[in-house]
């Protein structure tokens, strides 16, 4: 991924752009360096509650101007929260894409925040509460994070509780954004049939007269980590479960060979070894995985599936056995070759889609200061020895390492 183009203006915001002859689409988004984990303990929740308020009014704009903007030309406006980021992002005709470029702006650094539509939002993320806590294979993530990150910001959930979002008022928004808001943690991604120039123009437009604001905004980093066993009673018709620990950081070198260690486990593949060895050979499963979530300072790791209250501790059973096949068996020639030719063809997929292709430059450049070229990534994975793979499934994926988070049926 070298054919791309950065600007980067005098206050300090990337801009990126790829630029795709082919398409008649834009994808465009604005992604900043803030997430829930930079809440303090009286701000739970009000990241991703200023995810769903940049859209109820600006200086220039009300709800409804918002929302019609784009609507309007078959456009598509969204956003999302995550522990590390806030993303406002569209995609539309290219023929529309100024629109959208002002739109995103105003919305990202001109909210106003009125305080009746803060009422009306505070319903909406309470209701998103429930409906999660509706969702037991979605609420066991969310507690999952709080049994691995215990007392840390990490740990705490994205939507907030229901005591910090009632709680929230018009000051609270405008101060967590000077306080977190840095010009140069700011990226505005773009993937488009349109010449940089023209995004250049723009970015000149809208993006240079906004006012730098530099210096540091220190995260408090995870440290601690003590394994613990919960279980948890629900009124609930099938048993849910959560295995996991910490992992390596984004800055880790193992980093991209623990992705495939956790893709071999229990990647989207059919082949994975849990799929294979808990769904296909015995049924106990509809759903099984492996995942990694590297962060700035740390990582999580998880398995996750959901089965019948009594097939629980059988397929905890099955799940220790395939972790302790990768902690003493060093995987073989051909067994290796086919995990990276795997990874590498799903890596190549994900950046078949110019809505992620826009988002992930966006990432990798707030992540690790540039834009990491797939053959880059490519040549890591073939350099991805067995002995590297059977040292870190004794390092991570040890009894000791993991934590279990269980949902059981009343």
């Amino acid at each position: 991924m070298t054919d791309y183009d950065l600007y980067e203006l005098p206050n300090g915001i990337r801009v990126l752009h790829k630029q795709v002859p082919h398409t008649k689409i834009a994808h465009c988004g604005f992604l900043l360096d803030i997430g829930s984990r930079d809440e303090k303990p009286h701000q739970l929740g009000l990241a991703h509650f200023w995810e769903h308020m940049a859209f109820k009014g600006t200086h220039k704009r009300k709800s409804f101007h918002i929302l019609n903007r784009l609507e309007t030309v078959g456009g598509e406006l969204n956003a999302y929260t995550t522990k590390e980021k806030i993303c406002f992002y569209a995609s539309l005709l290219s023929t529309h894409f100024e629109r959208a470029f002002e739109l995103l702006t105003d919305l990202t650094f001109n909210s106003t925040f009125p305080e009746k539509e803060i009422e009306k939002e505070r319903g909406v993320i309470l209701e998103e509460m429930a409906m999660y806590h509706d969702a037991p294979e979605d609420a066991i993530i969310d507690d999952f994070d709080d049994v691995v990150f215990a007392r840390h910001t990490l740990g705490h959930n994205i939507l907030g509780t229901r005591e910090s979002v009632s709680g929230f008022q018009q000051a609270d928004f405008h101060q967590f954004l000077a306080d977190n808001v840095r010009t140069d943690r700011v990226v505005f991604s773009s993937v488009s049939n349109l010449p940089f120039k023209e995004v250049k123009r723009l970015a000149d437009k809208y993006l240079a007269p906004l006012p730098a604001r530099l210096g540091a905004r220190p995260r408090l980093g995870f440290s601690g980590y003590q394994r613990l066993e919960r279980l948890e009673r629900k009124p609930i018709t099938q048993a849910h479960c959560l295995i996991g620990g910490p992992a390596y950081a984004l800055h880790d070198e193992r980093r991209i060979p623990f992705f495939l260690l956790s893709n071999l486990l229990g990647g989207p593949g059919m082949n994975s070894r849990l799929n294979l060895g808990v769904r296909e050979k015995y049924g106990l499963v509809y759903t099984i995985d492996a995942t990694y979530s590297p962060y700035t300072d740390t990582g999580l790791f998880g398995i996750y599936f959901g089965t019948e209250k009594k097939q629980v501790n059988r397929t905890v059973s099955l799940v220790q056995k395939e972790l302790k096949r990768l902690r003493e068996q060093t995987l073989g020639t051909s067994q290796l070759h086919t995990a990276k030719e795997q990874l590498m063809g799903q890596l190549a997929m994900a950046e078949e889609s110019n809505s992620g292709l826009m988002q992930l430059l966006a990432k990798s450049t707030l992540d690790l200061g540039r834009v990491e070229a797939i053959n880059e990534i490519f040549d890591r994975i073939r350099r991805i020895t067995a002995p590297e793979l059977l040292e870190m499934a004794n390092e991570i994926l040890t009894d000791d390492n993991l934590s279990v988070l269980q949902y059981v049926p009343e």
